[in-house]
């Protein structure tokens, strides 16, 4: 009897535990891509702008929550860091 009323505990953790990964591809890729994107504008001559170090502050936020398995909001703030490294490389 003791066993039975286990099971839904057990499946209950392993559900949680499945649910963190849901955006850990979404949040590496976009990391990757921003990093990259970042390196191409201060190359290019754009690291004093402000819209840059927007940028560079929220990808040093979206890498803190991915090592703290916040999938979801890295990728939320890697989405927004390249939006403005485009704003930076565009000269806003």
């Amino acid at each position: 009897m003791k066993a039975w009323m286990c099971v839904p505990v057990i499946a209950l953790a392993l559900a949680g535990c499945a649910g963190k990964t849901a955006y850990r591809d979404s949040c590496g890729t976009q990391l990757d891509a921003a990093w990259h994107e970042l390196d191409l504008a201060k190359a290019e001559g754009f690291a004093g702008t402000v819209s840059y170090s927007k940028a560079l502050s929220l990808l040093t936020g979206a890498k803190t929550q991915q090592q703290f398995e916040a999938f979801e909001g890295c990728s939320n703030k890697a989405e927004k860091a390249r939006f403005y490294i485009r704003e930076s490389r565009a000269g806003r």
